[in-house]
């Protein structure tokens, strides 16, 4: 067993605290908790593609250490999110406008802009410095939770009541619909 008191020198700056409703420990470093590690970033929408699943949780691991690399690695999410909207996904400033042809609503198109933008200076630092502003990046997890919300999950729930509707009255809603 090593001695711990032996290196008090490495736990300079850490305190320890105990929580009297759930009886854990806590350490701190400075106001900072990283014990238990806590996420503070929103978890993914429930309707999340698969595809964009694993780099939205590691950018919520990351989030609190590094809002710039959380921010890069929400841009790669909208980009894959392009795809699954049915987009090429290779210039998402290109994918926005074709989807913004489309019909798409102005409140989703600014918050594709807003991650799109954000997420582009965290990587290629420009005007934005996302260095120490975690509330910047946390905003952007919201935006991509919103646009699944109006672009994936809205049209799912409209399409389960819409195959719940007698099949004769489906099939004379798509023949009235064919000759339009």
């Amino acid at each position: 067993m090593h001695n711990v008191l032996g290196h008090a020198d490495m736990l300079k700056g850490f305190n320890i605290s105990y929580c009297t409703h759930c009886r854990e420990y806590a350490i701190w470093q400075g106001h900072r908790m990283v014990v238990p590690d806590v996420q503070t970033a929103p978890t993914p929408h429930a309707d999340m593609p698969e595809t964009l699943l694993d780099d939205f949780q590691e950018a919520r691991s990351i989030v609190d250490l590094s809002p710039r690399g959380a921010a890069a690695l929400l841009r790669l999410c909208l980009q894959k999110l392009m795809v699954e909207l049915g987009e090429p996904g290779k210039d998402i400033n290109k994918d926005i406008g074709s989807l913004v042809s489309k019909g798409l609503p102005e409140a989703v198109q600014k918050a594709l802009d807003i991650v799109r933008v954000i997420g582009n200076e965290s990587v290629h630092p420009g005007e934005l410095d996302l260095r120490d502003d975690q509330e910047t990046a946390l905003q952007l997890f919201e935006l991509i939770n919103f646009i699944i919300e109006e672009r994936i999950s809205r049209n799912k729930r409209i399409s389960e009541l819409f195959a719940k509707l007698p099949e004769g009255k489906r099939q004379g809603i798509e023949a009235r619909d064919k000759t339009s």
